[in-house]
């Protein structure tokens, strides 16, 4: 007797295999320890979220209930984040951008080759090198406030220039420790296979070396950014008699503050535009700044 064969599948005749089928994992379930650490998690979670919803509700309102005691206004007003641009604001946030951009690419420019070569060289003195970096830590620019501001006015620097130059050094340190643990942590045998095969020192940093350490870069790009853009003491006395548009924006939101009244709405306002670019840098290269906080966390 014959058999009749079944029909084999399309993609077996072409040649191609079949996609694996995925397979479900089976959800672990809940225990007592997971529901009360997930309770813990949102509720820290909401008391950090909350003055930002606040701030964000208050800037909405309208003049007239700025004071009411409920929490929702009676109607959502914009006014205060269209006419805040008319009192300079723009120019407030522009020169934040020039202070914490430059700031940033500072701090990079010297610490990336500060950090490749104390994790790379054995030279002498170099654990005091790092001792003496980290204890740069230990001196706020608040507490120099006097030298600092008779310095720049010695050296007859504009503000902004003087205000990079301060959050660059004062970020430095940070910088440079974190660099260096990274590229510790980048096995030194990768460059010397580049170098066999013909590269340079350079050519195997640029090709090999800086592109392993994105992640840490990117750390340290997020915090001297943030520390530079929220910076305000020494932003305020370097630009006393500045005019408005020549002050970074945690200047230009405390003027809000009068004496004998305080602008709620451009001051809530204000505040809310501040954290925009924070947040959509953050949100940028979120994922490599975990993985540099992370690295070298699993050997």
């Amino acid at each position: 007797m014959s058999s009749i064969a079944e029909p084999l599948p399309a993609e077996t005749l072409s040649g191609e295999s079949l996609p694996p089928k995925r397979v479900r994992r089976p959800r672990a379930p809940i225990t007592t320890r997971k529901l009360i650490l997930s309770v813990i998690a949102y509720a820290v979670a909401l008391v950090f979220v909350l003055p930002y919803v606040f701030m964000v509700l208050t800037a909405m309102r309208p003049a007239s209930d700025i004071s009411a005691p409920t929490l929702l206004p009676d109607h959502f007003d914009f006014s205060n984040f269209t006419s805040i641009w008319s009192t300079g604001f723009g120019s407030n946030l522009g020169a934040s951008l020039i202070v914490a951009g430059g700031a940033t690419v500072l701090v990079l420019l010297v610490a990336v080759p500060a950090a490749y070569y104390c994790a790379r060289r054995r030279f002498r003195g170099r654990m005091l090198f790092l001792v003496m970096v980290l204890a740069t830590q230990m001196f706020q620019p608040a507490a120099m406030l006097v030298g600092i501001q008779r310095e720049f006015i010695q050296f007859n620097l504009p503000p902004l220039v003087s205000l990079i130059l301060i959050n660059g050094g004062f970020n430095m340190a940070f910088a440079i420790w974190i660099l260096t643990a990274y590229f510790s942590s980048i096995p030194a045998e990768l460059e010397e296979a580049a170098m066999v095969d013909g590269s340079s020192r350079l050519g195997a940093l640029g090709r090999i070396t800086l592109p392993l350490a994105m992640p840490g870069i990117m750390t340290a790009l997020i915090f001297t950014f943030i520390a530079a853009w929220n910076e305000f003491i020494v932003a305020l006395t370097l630009t006393l008699g500045q005019s408005s548009g020549n002050t970074p924006l945690t200047v230009a939101i405390n003027n809000y503050i009068g004496q004998y009244s305080i602008d709620w709405g451009h001051l809530f306002a204000g505040s809310v535009i501040a954290t925009v670019p924070v947040i959509i840098l953050f949100a940028a290269i979120e994922g490599r700044v975990v993985g540099g906080l992370t690295a070298g966390s699993i050997k």
